[in-house]
């Protein structure tokens, strides 16, 4: 006869059959009898899994998704019902937007409570719904082992995504035989579409007859671990590619075919290039509005082939000739045995002088500037030329994360971690956190800016209790530079409540005991970047920028996307 055991031990080992091994979670009254359970797994022999205490609900979901994003598993966050889970909303939100895998699991009143109102009760699969790939209620303890191998299951698979479970409270404490079990096939729900071998087809000839052939490659060569096969592909038809914020790392950064960052602050010359392009392949991208500009005049000229995973993406913004729905990790190397081997030469060479107006203009003078404060793009530059080649960039969201991806390298996949499609102030410090449990082994380097760090400082009470080795770069203009920047450039320079006044956060550093220097000299620069990266732990590096520096190139929103600005 089994040993009956709590909803709240099921859990446990429910989550133990899915390999989890770190948690980043918060306690409170309704998730409380998990909590005790979580205990004993935490310690001892039965230990199975890491806690880390986080200092704000909103962490644990952007902590989650850093390990998420870095390791390729899914993140795990644990919170309490009421503010606890409403907290969690905006990092539920994030991850929808950029396809990131992870599972918030929420205590509840129980159900004999729900709909009285009673404390911190909060309709969760309602108000979470929009914003996940499943949102459940588990009712009944029997039940839980079923929900967190589907749970788990719809996270990982397909386009990766969100899911929430709401627990609860009952189904906490009552006690069942445990039946371990396992989803693998939702007959509603097909992660996988099967391979259309005609559209391949259609596809391939596209591309050999193509004279002027552009890839765009998104974050969803990533997801599917298709790196390699991205490599194979672009390498035999000779396809200049250019990557959007999210897929930076899907190819290395000193690849002879990658020709630059895609979007309104990304490379001058791939962003003309889809206005002369003849056939456009988007491989694992959403065409966001901020790589398409005007989509009344975005590539017109050009056959769209577009190669995603996702059906619904596909003529959702951009009208594509040719659509190869499945895995990259599928479909591209279907594609490639279908392609000519081919030299685009001519073509490649085209970039070259567009690539060098933009070095002379914009990057020379914000990577090398002869006088004057420190510049957010010399700082990255710098920060980049000493980091290890497998080091992960983190950002917050401002220009501090259009600087850092800008101009930081990549040469090794899962690289990147920034909030793409929601552009959530606050996400970096912890997501960092996050990244370092999910590759301890790897540098992790964090560019904030100062309206950043201080909507998650409360994070570094977690960076101190668990010596998370977060390398910190604040990089402190007393702006919302991003703002700023386009209240100069669109709104007549009326800076409307976007200067700052900030902390000293020598004290801050300080009060948690984490190293810190400050750097006001350019000549000081290298020096303080070798004594973050090669300190033991975490690091609070505070560069004073420039008060008035300004991301370019830049297209205007809404304008066409070869109206690229590279000066003001």
């Amino acid at each position: 006869m089994k040993d009956k055991i709590t909803g709240s031990k099921a859990l446990m080992r429910a989550l133990q059959a899915e390999g989890v091994k770190t948690i980043f979670g918060y306690p409170g009254g309704s998730i409380m009898p998990v909590y005790d359970a979580l205990f004993d797994y935490t310690r001892g022999e039965k230990k199975c899994f890491d806690h880390i205490l986080v200092r704000h609900e909103q962490g644990a979901t952007h902590a989650a998704e850093g390990y998420a994003r870095v390791s390729g598993k899914v993140g795990v966050a644990l919170v309490t019902s009421g503010p606890g889970v409403t907290n969690t909303l905006t990092g539920i939100a994030d991850a929808m937007l950029d396809s990131t895998p992870i599972v918030v699991i929420a205590g509840q009143v129980p159900i004999s409570a729900l709909g009285t109102d009673a404390f911190q009760e909060v309709d969760l699969v309602g108000v979470s719904q929009p914003i996940s790939k499943w949102s459940y209620q588990i009712r009944h303890a029997e039940d839980v082992a079923w929900a967190v191998s589907r749970a788990f299951y719809i996270a990982r698979t397909g386009r990766p995504g969100p899911v929430v479970l709401d627990f609860a409270k009952n189904a906490q404490v009552e006690e069942i035989d445990y039946n371990p079990q396992k989803v693998d096939f939702i007959r509603s729900y097909v992660p996988y579409p099967k391979l259309e071998e005609e559209a391949v087809r259609q596809a391939a000839e596209l591309i050999n007859n193509a004279k002027k052939p552009l890839a765009l490659v998104g974050q969803g060569v990533e997801l599917g671990n298709a790196q390699s096969e991205l490599k194979a592909f672009l390498e035999k038809a000779d396809i200049p590619a250019g990557r959007t914020m999210l897929g930076l790392s899907a190819l290395p950064s000193n690849h002879p075919l990658n020709v630059g960052m895609l979007g309104m602050h990304g490379n001058y010359a791939v962003n003309l290039k889809e206005q002369e392009c003849d056939v456009l392949i988007a491989i694992g991208m959403r065409f966001s509005d901020r790589v398409t500009g005007n989509l009344k005049t975005y590539a017109k000229q050009a056959k769209i082939i577009h190669l995603d995973i996702d059906r619904s993406e596909i003529d959702k913004n951009v009208k594509t000739d040719v659509a190869v729905v499945a895995d990259c990790k599928e479909s591209l190397p279907a594609l490639t045995s279908l392609i000519n081997k081919a030299d685009h030469q001519a073509w490649r060479d085209s970039f070259k002088a567009l690539d060098e107006q933009e070095r002379t203009k914009v990057i020379e003078p914000a990577i090398h500037p002869k006088e004057g404060p420190l510049l957010m793009g010399e700082i990255v530059h710098a920060v980049a030329e000493q980091a290890p080649d497998d080091a992960v960039l983190v950002t917050d969201v401002g220009q501090n994360q259009l600087f850092a991806t800008r101009y930081f390298k990549y040469h090794h996949k899962r690289s990147i971690c920034t909030s793409g499609g929601l552009g959530t102030m606050g996400y970096g410090m912890p997501a960092a956190i996050g990244a370092t449990f999910a590759a301890p082994e790897r540098t992790v380097c964090c560019f904030m800016g100062d309206g950043g760090f201080q909507m998650c400082i409360e994070e570094l009470g977690t960076i101190m209790e668990q010596k998370a080795p977060v390398k910190m770069i604040v990089m402190n203009n007393h702006y919302l530079g991003n703002v700023r920047q386009w209240q100069d450039m669109f709104w007549l320079r009326r800076k409307s409540f976007t200067k700052m006044m900030n902390p000293d956060y020598s004290h801050i550093a300080q009060g948690y005991g984490i190293p810190y220097q400050a750097v006001t000299d350019r000549k000081d620069l290298a020096a303080a970047i070798k004594k973050m990266l090669t300190t033991d732990g975490p690091f609070i590096l505070e560069c004073a920028i420039k008060e008035e520096d300004n991301v370019l190139p830049m297209t205007p929103p809404g304008m066409d996307v070869d109206k690229m600005m590279l000066e003001i």
